[in-house]
């Protein structure tokens, strides 16, 4: 099966460079070559052929525990559950390259297959720069991180997985993320094949909407549940630490979300044309830099991998195909035209500019905060760290903005406003805005970031909730439905309006949330069994954990010590709460890797008690802990789930034409109104 796999890598590498070569000549002008377009078509489905052969081997030679691979002596063992067996594909560089090129290759043949005629003109070159990424990936397999490389002899077992990826977040975020990253190669993909066929009207926005949307759910469902695991798993007591890494996946989707509201400019006005190719090029790029950050070593991350020689490759990459397409962007510059101009700085048009403005300036420092220590290495010598600080510093201001524009976006006109429209339109979101900030101020909150984002979070609530009553009742008044009908058939209907809006309701309770953490109380206390500890509660009660004692035993792949506390409440008891130290070993027994810890949580909607086990005192039942109070937490991920299920929404199949929805949105939300 080693073999089968190598020699599928091979043949993927040539059927993907032909692909690539045929895609780019049967797509030139005057007339293209039909018999190369169709040759290019071909190859990618026999280029996703190959992968999928090479992806069935090494798994294969996972499940079987063959040790002769150096990849699978690196990121299994015999003990290690069939669960994250099938991780283990992407648990490190080599088998996640090949994660990636199978993926891309299969989002390539589903392009070639799913696309409607209308559009086919663009596919060629969609093949060729498809087909062109994949043999890419697929030679950096080949000559410098091939999974399929052998080992000089057969251990009698394997290292094992690292103890941080044995959870069941290995399962699902790495897909996700990956899946959100890839498929931003897509719109790429077409944004380039527009650029070259010189056909660059809304056509091509069309034709990638459904791709773009895919993408950003990818990516927001990945970062998501990458929170989520880093949270339960990593044991510092928080969600987001703008680790490098973390930054490398949140910036094509801050790029991604501000290319989902501008092009929404272009497609009811014909402007921002320039600017929506940008975009899309910046974003893929940015992918590729995230891919470069994570695979460098240039950066240390509990989430990279080891420093080797695939850095270079990608760097190169990635300095080769920016260069070139952003060369070919300026070269059709002239053909970018907008059809009108902004009339007014009050008007939808520039709100949705101020938006994209914002997103790249959060995007920027984000950027800028990761490269920072780089750049001053190169330069002075000397690694200068960029920290959380300069991260909140900078971008809690621009997310308020942000989350403050989501709410005006909606209640502007296009083209231009009128005052007595916009108060009108302002009256109830500002109400709903006021009345919030002002019962936290009464209540006896003072911090100033968090006021300000309950505050306008209220606001957007208020904005959203305006435009759904307005719509079912616009409808109830139309068709005489009951208004929990004429909601539903509101928005679906108008799936992608009203499917935004979702998501700015998730927006808005992830801002809340992320108030919350001014709030988060921390202490720490060494316990000998029958002692207790207190920490007190942003919300007033006390809670007291008492120590009841240690144990010992083994489990699977890991020899656990774990200590157990009584959790009480201002008196009242809660129950128990157990936390862990873990030293996992392999199949004969040796340890592996450092202890991990496994964080004792317990939640409810107002806030958690999060625990840790720093680790017993010389081999007694005294124990260190760590107590930790975070606010709101079980909003981040209700916020989330809501985030994405507004984007579902906004993608799911059917509904009215995306300019029909426009218009008819645009004409519900004006019933009455003098604009």
């Amino acid at each position: 099966m080693p073999l089968l796999g190598h020699l599928s890598l091979w043949l993927a590498f040539l059927v993907g460079l032909w692909g690539a070569i045929t895609g780019f000549a049967g797509g030139a002008p005057p007339q293209g070559r039909a018999d190369l377009q169709q040759s290019a078509r071909y190859a990618t489905f026999a280029m996703f052929g190959a992968l999928v052969v090479a992806v069935i081997s090494l798994e294969i030679a996972i499940f079987r525990h063959d040790f002769s691979l150096e990849y699978v002596a690196a990121y299994t063992s015999r003990n290690l559950p069939t669960f994250y067996l099938w991780s283990a594909l992407y648990a490190g560089q080599k088998g996640s390259l090949l994660f990636w090129a199978t993926v891309l290759s299969l989002f390539a043949a589903l392009v070639q297959a799913m696309t409607s005629g209308r559009h086919r003109v663009y596919l060629p070159y969609v093949a060729a720069v498809t087909c062109a990424v994949a043999t890419f990936f697929i030679t950096v397999m080949l000559f410098a991180a091939n999974p399929f490389e052998r080992l000089a002899f057969v251990p009698l077992d394997g290292r094992g997985m690292n103890p941080q990826l044995q959870n069941p977040g290995m399962v699902f975020h790495p897909p996700m993320l990956y899946l959100g990253y890839i498929s931003i190669t897509i719109p790429f993909a077409f944004a380039i094949a527009a650029l070259l066929s010189k056909r660059l009207d809304s056509d091509w926005l069309v034709a990638i909407r459904k791709w773009t949307l895919v993408s950003w759910l990818f990516l927001s469902i990945g970062l998501l549940i990458g929170m989520w695991w880093a949270y339960v798993e990593l044991g510092w007591g928080g969600y987001w630490a703008w680790d490098p890494v973390e930054n490398a996946a949140l910036l094509p989707w801050l790029v991604m979300t501000a290319f989902l509201h501008s092009v929404m400019v272009q497609e009811k006005r014909g402007m921002l044309k320039k600017w929506n190719l940008a975009l899309i090029i910046g974003a893929w790029l940015l992918s590729i830099f995230g891919t470069f950050i994570t695979r460098s070593g240039v950066i240390s991350s509990v989430h990279s991998f080891t420093q080797s020689s695939v850095g270079y490759f990608f760097l190169a990459f990635l300095i080769v195909t920016g260069t070139a397409s952003f060369a070919l962007y300026a070269s059709r510059l002239p053909l970018l035209g907008a059809e009108a101009r902004l009339e007014s700085m009050v008007s939808r048009e520039a709100s949705f500019l101020f938006n994209n403005l914002l997103f790249l300036g959060i995007a920027f420092s984000v950027l800028w905060g990761t490269l920072f220590p780089i750049l001053s290495e190169l330069v002075q010598g000397t690694k200068v760290t960029v920290g959380p600080p300069f991260f909140n510093q900078v971008n809690i201001p621009l997310g308020l903005a942000l989350l403050a524009l989501t709410g005006i976006g909606p209640l502007i006109a296009w083209r231009r406003a009128s005052v007595p429209n916009l108060q009108r339109q302002f009256a109830v979101p500002g109400t709903v805005g006021g009345f919030t900030a002002l019962i936290l101020l009464v209540a006896g909150m003072r911090d100033f970031y968090a006021l300000m984002a309950i505050g306008l979070g209220g606001f957007v609530v208020g904005t959203v909730a305006q435009e759904f009553a307005r719509g079912a009742r616009a409808r109830h008044r139309q068709y005489g439905e009951g208004y929990a009908l004429a909601l539903g058939r509101l928005i679906a209907r108008n799936r992608r309006r009203y499917g935004g809006y979702i998501v700015h309701t998730g927006i808005v309770i992830l801002f809340v949330a992320f108030a919350g953490m001014a709030f988060k109380t921390e202490t720490e206390a060494s316990l000998r069994p029958g002692e207790s500890a207190s920490i007190k509660s942003p919300y007033g009660w006390t809670y007291r954990l008492t120590h009841l004692g240690i144990s010992q035993y083994d489990a699977l792949n890991r020899q656990v010590t774990a200590a157990t506390l009584e959790v009480s409440r201002d008196g009242k008891r809660l129950g128990v709460l157990t936390t862990e130290k873990r030293q996992h070993v392999d199949g004969l027994g040796r340890p592996t890797f450092q202890p991990s810890s496994e964080v004792g949580i317990r939640s409810d909607l107002r806030e958690d008690l999060y625990v840790v086990l720093g680790g017993v005192v010389n081999g007694t039942e005294q124990a260190v802990f760590r107590f930790t109070i975070n606010p709101l937490v079980w909003w981040v991920w209700y916020g989330g789930m809501i985030v994405a299920l507004g984007g579902l929404i906004v993608m799911w199949p059917g509904g009215a034409p995306a300019a029909k929805q426009s218009q008819a949105g645009y004409a519900v939300r004006l019933v009455g109104e003098d604009q």
